[in-house]
């Protein structure tokens, strides 16, 4: 069991329904629909991997060294990449864009299909 999946898990899909419901309410007259879908996607990637990590927390075992690995690129990628995008969508609604966050974006999702490419690695050997 991996305690640090399991509260990332945990704290991830907390904050996915804070900032869905945030974009739903809140954000739906201040973003245009691009932004709108693009911070309805930060918060749909980071939903589904709150899930990954809460189910791999209860069955991985981090003493294995590809378990960890698994975990923490998951963790990084979902950071990464979520919150990114929040700060991107937010901050362009504000005139303000944080032109320094879009190549983190992408670096994020490559953390994320390196933590799906490990999996399956782990799974095939």
């Amino acid at each position: 069991m991996s305690q640090l999946a399991l509260i990332f898990g945990c704290i991830f899909g907390s904050l996915a329904i804070i900032f869905g419901a945030f974009g739903a309410h809140l954000l739906k007259k201040k973003l245009t629909t691009d932004q709108l879908q693009s911070f309805e996607t930060g918060v749909k990637y980071q939903m589904y991997h709150a899930i990954v990590l809460l189910v791999l927390g209860f069955n991985l075992d981090v003493s294995a060294t590809i378990n960890a690995y698994i975990i923490n690129t998951f963790i990084i990628g979902t950071i990464l990449f979520s919150f990114s995008i929040y700060g991107l969508v937010l901050s362009s609604a504000n005139n303000k864009k944080l032109k320094f966050l879009g190549p983190i974006t992408p670096l994020g999702g490559l953390f994320l299909v390196a933590g799906w490419i490990l999996l399956l690695f782990k799974f095939l050997i």
